[in-house]
């Protein structure tokens, strides 16, 4: 396994509130952000701000901002070797966004995903939502990210963050660190319980701390076709297995792949299977999380706090040399 260095790259991920965390959450975002906080200097944060293109309640997006601390936190992450905050704890970040959107052309953001799927949709479309690159172009450099872990669906807000700071670059040199995007395809698409992508707009969703039972009954509610169970079957179109698979060893993947292929596994076994893999997994953390979410919400509080003020003051730096290039005070 590779160590991090002194000189490990910094990669930077944001991790929007926006509702209760599911297993492609976990799978998607979660497990692989852990595994590259031991190789490289990692930054995460909690995108409070972001989260208002969507959530108009002040409980809900604190309880909210609450539940993804408690949840990174009860996977393990450490605010020693991770920096960790909240993004509105960080002032620096919108100030950089508007001297940004002043070297933003109008067509760039025409051009974001987002926005598109918001006029295709014939939704109502906020500034927020509009400039919502912009916001996020100003998360990764504040930081000097060199490195943003991403899915390849989000791909282009990086490719929008690297023209933004190359038109700043441009105009007063090489001020702003031109960050690349890290796209793990592996763990990049999640089927959910129907088959499509793992998404709560789809309510095809293994909540991450549901019971055991109640997840158990998710599980098998799976749909399989009516192969009999002494016939083979794929395991690479089995949805079970293909679930089972990330959270499996691979003697255990192995195995369980041969018994299917060869006949006599049946699709109630499958399930069987993932449930008790899955509860491998998620028994310790679900206690750790019900754990921050119950007595230790102060602790929490402070955990984030002090990262927003380890964040504030790496941002000033950037901040500074900003604030003289472009003649404000």
């Amino acid at each position: 396994m590779q160590v991090k260095t002194d000189t490990a790259p910094t990669a930077l991920t944001g991790i929007k509130p926006s509702g209760e965390p599911h297993v492609g959450n976990y799978l998607g975002t979660i497990r692989p952000a852990l595994r590259l906080a031991e190789t490289y200097h990692t930054i995460y944060f909690i995108a409070d701000y972001h989260a208002l293109t969507t959530v108009h309640e002040g409980a809900e997006l604190r309880e909210y901002t609450d539940v993804i601390a408690a949840t990174w936190l009860a996977f393990g992450l450490d605010p020693e070797r991770t920096l960790f905050y909240r993004q509105s704890d960080v002032p620096q970040i919108p100030e950089l966004a508007w001297i940004l959107s002043c070297f933003t052309p109008k067509g760039l953001l025409d051009r974001a995903h987002a926005y598109k799927d918001a006029l295709a949709r014939q939704q109502e479309i906020s500034a927020g939502l509009y400039s919502y690159p912009v916001l996020m172009a100003a998360d990764i450099l504040a930081f000097r990210a060199q490195w943003v872990p991403v899915g390849r669906d989000q791909k282009q807000h990086v490719e929008i963050c690297r023209d933004l700071a190359m038109n700043f670059n441009r105009a007063y040199g090489e001020i702003l660190t031109v960050p690349e995007a890290l796209i793990q395809a592996e763990v990049e698409t999640i089927p959910g319980t129907d088959g499509r992508k793992m998404s709560k707009s789809y309510g095809n969703v293994l909540p991450l701390f549901g019971e055991a039972q109640a997840l158990r009954k998710l599980i098998m509610r799976i749909p399989t076709d009516s192969t009999p169970v002494e016939a083979p079957k794929d395991p690479e179109t089995a949805l079970p297995f293909q679930l089972y698979r990330h959270f499996a060893t691979p003697a255990e993947r192995d195995e369980l792949a041969a018994r299917l292929r060869q006949g006599g596994a049946g699709w109630a076994a499958v399930k069987q299977a993932l449930a008790e893999v899955l509860e491998r997994e998620l028994a310790e953390p679900r206690r750790r999380y019900q754990d921050w979410m119950s007595g230790e919400r102060k602790r929490l509080h402070a955990a984030l706090d002090a990262g927003g003020e380890k964040a504030r003051t790496l941002a000033n730096k950037l901040l500074t040399n900003v604030r003289r290039a472009v003649g404000v005070r």
